[in-house]
């Protein structure tokens, strides 16, 4: 499995500048950025077939562009329908699919809502859910990561507590961290290094140097209210502590991708690379 040897930054999605806008000239565009990765968005639909998977892999491979991929919205390892359960596992699936054939390395998605429920009947159901999951990714020999986001609302289940310890119970999973998601879930919290910090220290005890040197993390402007994430913001139009959580990135020496969800893609995602840089 890929693992990243620095901290590589990435687009969410085909950068702006891209003239031919497809995967494989999104990915050459994004090596002309002096970029290293690229997160395809599968979050309406899975948009790369099978039979253009080997062409992506190849121009990545060339390009050495890393690629991440986000699934499907409309996943909810909490439903109480059975086919929605099943909907649901299906659609990372065959996201995890499409991106192993792509040469990708790890898939993220939203895992799911509380729907009123106690927190830790939630937990259980989606570990039961993920345990049925990893199995699927299993049978079909995926050498992908499956990590479910940090959400941005205090109705979705994901909290850094929650998917660190799902996480401890399986080998293939690893959360992926969304900065700005902890920073709207809070209404305004989780904006200081020091804060930035404990996550990272937590991460490191539970999950070990390993989750450290292999993370996946979101990162842009963000609005919220007391209900949490209203929408993603442009960096500099935001009050989202930017810098304060590359710092920490960069003093716990972080390795894997760090996709910027910035409605400018490829304006923050450069600034974010040029502010680590600096540090």
């Amino acid at each position: 499995m890929i693992e990243p040897k620095k901290l590589l930054f990435a687009t969410a999605g085909i950068p702006f500048s891209t003239k031919l806008r497809d995967t494989v000239n999104g990915i050459k565009e994004v090596k002309n950025l002096g970029l290293g990765a690229m997160e395809l968005e599968f979050v309406h639909s899975v948009n790369i077939s099978m039979e253009k998977a080997p062409e992506v892999k190849k121009v990545a491979e060339e390009n050495e562009i890393i690629l991440t991929c986000h699934a499907s919205y409309f996943i909810n390892l909490n439903a109480i329908e059975k086919q929605k359960l099943g909907a649901s596992r299906s659609r990372i699936l065959s996201s995890a699919k499409i991106l192993n054939a792509c040469g990708g390395y790890s898939v993220c998605f939203h895992p799911g809502f509380y729907l009123g429920m106690e927190s830790e009947k939630v937990y259980s159901n989606v570990k039961e859910q993920m345990k049925k999951l990893l199995e699927e990714v299993n049978s079909l020999d995926l050498d992908v990561w499956i990590r479910p986001e940090t959400t941005g609302k205090p109705t979705q289940f994901g909290s850094i507590d929650e998917l660190i310890d799902l996480s401890s119970e399986f080998d293939q999973v690893l959360p992926v961290v969304d900065f700005s998601h902890l920073h709207a879930r809070s209404n305004g919290k989780f904006n200081s290094k020091e804060e930035f910090e404990q996550v990272m220290e937590l991460i490191e005890k539970k999950l070990g140097k390993k989750a450290i040197q292999n993370m996946h993390i979101h990162l842009s402007g963000i609005n919220y209210s007391e209900k949490g994430e209203r929408n993603h913001l442009v960096l500099k139009e935001a009050d989202m502590n930017y810098k304060g959580v590359l710092q920490v990135l960069k003093d716990f020496n972080a390795k894997g991708v760090l996709v910027c969800e910035s409605p400018n893609i490829e304006e923050d995602t450069l600034l974010l690379q040029k502010t680590f840089n600096s540090l």
